[in-house]
C-alpha cells in the first residue's frame, strides 16, 4: 500500500503543500481573491480546506488531476453545487482536460445524476467556455 502523500508533515508543511496544489488547479487569480476575502469567521475554514482538501487529497499520488477533476466536475452536478462548478471546470481545463471531454463528463451526469443537473451544468460551461482566456 502506497503512503498518502501528505502522512508524516506536520500541519504547516501539509498547509504549504495544499496551496501549491490549490493554485495549480485553481489559479493563482483565484486563491488570492479566496484569501483576500477571508475574515476572522472563515479563517479556520480556509486552513481546514488548503490543508486537508488540497494538502492531503489532492495531493495523493492515486490519480492524476485530470482524474480527479473529472470526479469532481460529476460530484457537483450530482450535488447541485453550481455555485464552485464554473471553478472546478475552469480547473479542469486547466488539468488537461478538452472541452469535448468536459461536454461527455456533463452528458454522462444526464443519465446518473438527472436532466435538469445537466441542463444546468450545460448552461454554466457554456458561460465559463465563453469567457475570454
Amino acid at each position: 500500500m502506497s503512503r498518502p502523500e501528505g502522512e508524516g508533515l506536520t500541519d504547516e508543511e501539509r498547509y504549504d503543500q495544499g496551496m501549491t496544489v490549490r493554485r495549480e488547479v485553481l489559479s493563482d487569480a483565484h486563491v488570492d481573491r479566496a484569501i483576500a476575502g477571508t475574515t476572522e469567521l472563515t479563517a479556520d475554514f480556509q486552513d481546514f480546506i488548503t490543508r486537508v482538501a488540497w494538502g492531503d487529497v489532492w495531493s495523493r499520488p492515486g490519480l492524476d488531476r485530470r482524474s480527479r477533476s473529472v470526479a469532481v466536475i460529476t460530484s457537483l452536478i450530482a450535488h447541485g453545487h453550481h455555485e464552485e462548478l464554473a471553478m472546478h471546470l475552469r480547473a479542469g481545463l486547466r488539468n488537461g482536460l478538452t472541452v469535448d471531454e468536459i461536454r461527455e463528463i456533463i452528458l454522462q451526469s444526464a443519465v446518473y445524476s438527472g436532466v435538469p443537473a445537466a441542463n444546468t451544468a450545460f448552461r454554466i460551461a457554456s458561460e465559463v467556455f465563453a469567457e475570454p482566456a
